[in-house]
């Protein structure tokens, strides 16, 4: 008898199968039993008919508690009525663990009772499928850079100085001096992307900030690309078609988590290169129109501003060329203005914000020492980085994705804490 996983069950139809799994719940109607069970490649049903099994089997079916762990033997039927199309006619159980007064029971709970039981909350239907969803970013993630040609490289996590400052960032010892965890991989990507021209990075970063908003977390994941000889409007290109290919891809090997979250895929559809691309004196100008106010040029926007620019589209949109003022040191000048640079935030539709950072690097060795001085950052701590500009500069660009938010958007999930498996905020590090 073949042993599968419950995501494999559509290849064997009309054959009798064993699949380990965990009871997620059940009911009965007298002498059939309905147990919904799940795997983790996925959930379905399984049928107990009283007259069809043992007397065993049948009183196993009827006293087995949510989340005990089985066996179970049974033959693959088709099933129009499930969304999977497929449940199990179950002819055996063998009963592996029984679980006893499981915390998270068929009822509402409260999100910081769900957040404490966040080990064993990963096991619903909604959790599971937003993991999937996650898992699956991150398949084409891989996919997209390496039919780029793009190569892996992997940042330190712990560094000696502050890709943008200091203000974020969480700092410890490293035996005799300082160091701390990374803020972002960029400034490694950069030197990599001299000696390999395009490469990627997927890691976790750390960020200090005390935020209790629905977008932020303490520490996240963060997908980067650096590339040598890409001037801004390249870098641009790039991003749109990468956000592009992860949406499409997601939309094409998780229908049923998608449907399972309610998501409207329709908007999601519509997620295809070109953006649409404003500048920020444009973001500025419309935010106006929109009866904001308080933004005055100059300030970086907010969570309010952002979505209100995104609610002019019904893709995601580049705000392209910010002001110096606001901006990390290395980003290059624009060529005719001095008071912005060639940057762009990509802001995801529906209120999700900024899901990319990105921009043009400076490359002139004299300009790059000037900008560290005036961000009061140590020369000496950057030397290898000054190097970049000093040997073989040329001109080059990259871009940050977080992939908390880009899930968040995906999935249509209101907070950015269920899209990590265990989420760091500014009052949780349980468990």
């Amino acid at each position: 008898m073949k042993k599968i996983s419950i995501q494999d069950m559509p290849k064997h139809v009309g054959e009798t199968v064993k699949i380990g799994a965990w009871l997620a719940n059940k009911r009965s109607s007298g002498k059939i039993a309905f147990l919904q069970l799940r795997d983790g490649s996925g959930f379905v049903q399984g049928v107990v008919v009283k007259a069809n099994v043992s007397e065993e089997t049948f009183a196993a079916a009827k006293s087995i508690s949510q989340e005990s762990s089985l066996y179970v033997i049974g033959e693959v039927t088709e099933d129009t009525r499930s969304s999977f199309g497929y449940e199990l006619q179950i002819q055996e159980i063998q009963v592996v663990s029984e679980a006893h007064d499981y915390p998270i029971t068929p009822k509402e709970h409260g999100v910081e009772f769900l957040m404490d039981h966040r080990h064993i909350w990963l096991r619903s239907k909604k959790q599971h499928a937003i993991m999937v969803v996650r898992n699956e970013i991150i398949r084409a993630t891989y996919e997209f850079f390496n039919g780029e040609g793009f190569k892996k490289v992997d940042p330190p996590i712990l560094t000696g100085s502050a890709p943008e400052g200091t203000s974020e960032l969480f700092h410890t010892k490293y035996f005799d001096q300082d160091a701390f965890l990374s803020q972002s991989g960029q400034l490694y990507l950069e030197a990599a992307a001299m000696a390999l021209g395009k490469v990627f990075s997927f890691g976790p970063t750390f960020r200090a900030e005390k935020s209790k908003t629905r977008r932020h977390l303490i520490e996240f994941w963060m997908i980067e690309g650096e590339m040598a000889f890409y001037e801004h409007d390249e870098s641009l290109e790039v991003q749109e078609q990468y956000v592009a290919y992860i949406v499409q891809s997601v939309l094409k090997n998780c229908k049923l988590e998608l449907e399972l979250l309610g998501r409207d895929t329709t908007k999601l559809e519509n997620i295809q290169a070109p953006f649409p691309r404003i500048s920020y004196d444009e973001a500025i100008e419309l935010l106006h129109e929109k009866g904001f106010d308080d933004i005055q040029w100059g300030e970086d926007f907010g969570a309010p501003h952002e979505t209100a620019i995104a609610e002019h589209y019904d893709k995601p949109v580049f705000i392209t060329c910010y002001p110096v003022g606001i901006k990390p040191f290395y980003m290059q000048p624009h060529p005719e203005r001095n008071d912005v640079v060639l940057c762009a935030d990509l802001i995801a539709p529906e209120g999700y914000g900024e899901i990319i950072g990105g921009s043009e690097r400076i490359y002139d060795y004299e300009l790059m020492k000037q900008r560290i001085a005036e961000h009061g950052l140590d020369e000496e701590a950057y030397a290898w980085y000054l190097d970049l500009s000093k040997y073989g500069a040329v001109p080059h660009s990259g871009f940050g994705l977080g992939l908390e938010r880009t899930v968040a958007w995906i999935t249509g999930v209101e907070h950015v804490r269920e899209t990590i498996p265990f989420p760091r905020l500014l009052n949780r590090i349980y468990p």
